[in-house]
């Protein structure tokens, strides 16, 4: 199995939007249709985040869509998703966005060993426009250092 056949759902947009500054693992609440329909695939996680709701952390406007071969008990695409974490976590994780204005964003979900859904979690703080062209240069440069090596080996 490859590594990325293990992840049901990616978010490319995060790394370059976002400097992660760390990750955390949660599990996710749920329903059985969920389940189905994020193995098939599909699921956007481009537009999600994490906040808080009652002092818990909920993944929201996560799009997970509908199992087309259910005929009735299906869910909500975008409904909010309960996450899992250790209550040190959730209190580590709620103190950065209220102090530092820290973004908690997905980074993927994907299926563990023994099948459960899970999310990586980054803690982000967003980049400027000029941030993203320094990157994008510094992408570059990589490139074309790479491409230099190969030819000077030839």
């Amino acid at each position: 199995m490859r590594a990325t056949d293990r992840y049901a759902a990616l978010n490319r947009r995060a790394r370059h939007d976002y400097l992660i500054e760390d990750t955390v693992e949660a599990g996710l609440v749920l329903h059985g249709t969920e389940v189905k329909s994020l193995r098939k695939g599909g699921a956007s996680i481009a537009e999600s985040y994490a906040d808080e709701q009652g002092g818990e952390l909920y993944l929201v406007n996560a799009n997970i869509p509908e199992y087309k071969a259910s005929a009735h008990f299906n869910h909500q695409p975008t409904r909010p998703r309960k996450l899992l974490l250790h209550r040190k976590e959730v209190n580590r994780l709620l103190g950065a966005i209220k102090r530092e204005g820290v973004t908690v964003v997905p980074l993927a979900i994907y299926f563990n060993e023994r099948g459960r859904a899970k999310v990586e979690l980054g803690l982000a703080h967003g980049k400027r426009k000029a941030d993203k062209r320094q990157a994008e240069r510094d992408r570059d440069w990589q490139k074309s250092r790479a491409r230099l090596m190969r030819a000077r080996d030839l």
